[in-house]
């Protein structure tokens, strides 16, 4: 199947997004986000990968520019329909009440109250829960859990939602090692499902690794996109985020690796 037959569920046409009426953050921006594929948004610190997400989510408006979700303008869809149709995990997850775990995935499924798919709410929670490996946690207060705990939650609730269309920041951020990785191939599985993800990631190599397409930002307009081993050039690398590097294939697997010239 070629690129050009995999459904496009998000797509976002020249957004501007501006501070206050004046600097432009975001300008003349554009991307794609395709069914069955992991799209990375990366780029160095403030070039708008975080604002970009946002107008993807509905949740940053643009100054011009325009967003569709399946053909349809965002701006005009229900919110308790876009939440059926989309699921967003935010950097920040800060939970102050003393829910439980369990009870914090649980409310994935608050859009699907009150509808034939709310009967196996019990099911998916636990199946979420599972996934990331949150299950032990159930009891717990989410305000007793470590980042990296709660950061596993919150994706447990992301997943328990539901939906189509998976808009993840920064997933991995407060991840050891393993659980990166266990983060990242449950992100595969959810593509290799069918399902459309959007991530933000700071880990070039991850993206290489990972992801089907990649959207390289820099001072907020789109640098490159497309494949990752051909967006994440060594060249394009010191350009855009001013640090040399090397890119070779790994040993093993040939996939690129994003190394810093020391």
């Amino acid at each position: 199947m070629s690129a050009t037959d995999i459904a496009v569920r998000l797509a976002a046409t020249g957004i501007t997004v501006r501070v206050g009426g004046g600097r432009a953050i975001l300008d003349e921006a554009s991307i794609e986000i395709r069914a069955g594929e992991i799209h990375a948004l990366v780029g160095p610190n403030g070039a708008g990968k975080s604002t970009l997400f946002g107008v993807l989510a509905g949740d940053v408006p643009a100054a011009s520019g325009e967003v569709s979700l399946d053909g349809a303008p965002l701006d005009g869809i229900r919110a308790a329909d876009l939440a059926r149709a989309r699921a967003v995990l935010l950097q920040e997850n800060a939970v102050t009440f003393p829910f439980t775990s369990e009870q914090v995935v649980r409310m994935g499924r608050a859009p699907w109250a009150r509808m034939e798919a709310s009967a196996d709410d019990d099911e998916i929670v636990a199946a979420a829960m599972a996934a990331t490996e949150v299950l032990p946690l159930g009891p717990r207060p989410v305000t007793s859990l470590s980042g990296g705990e709660r950061a596993r939650v919150a994706l447990s609730r992301v997943l328990a939602q539901s939906t189509g269309i998976l808009l993840l920041d920064e997933p991995t951020a407060a991840l050891d090692l393993k659980h990166h990785e266990d983060v990242m191939r449950l992100v595969r599985e959810q593509a290799d499902a069918g399902i459309a993800v959007a991530i933000v990631l700071h880990d070039l190599n991850a993206a290489l690794a990972h992801a089907d397409r990649v959207t390289l930002l820099d001072g907020g307009r789109v640098a490159a996109t497309g494949a990752p081993a051909e967006v994440l050039t060594a060249a394009r690398i010191e350009a855009v985020y001013g640090q040399a590097v090397d890119v070779f294939p790994h040993p093993l697997t040939g996939v690129p690796l994003v190394v810093a010239r020391r």
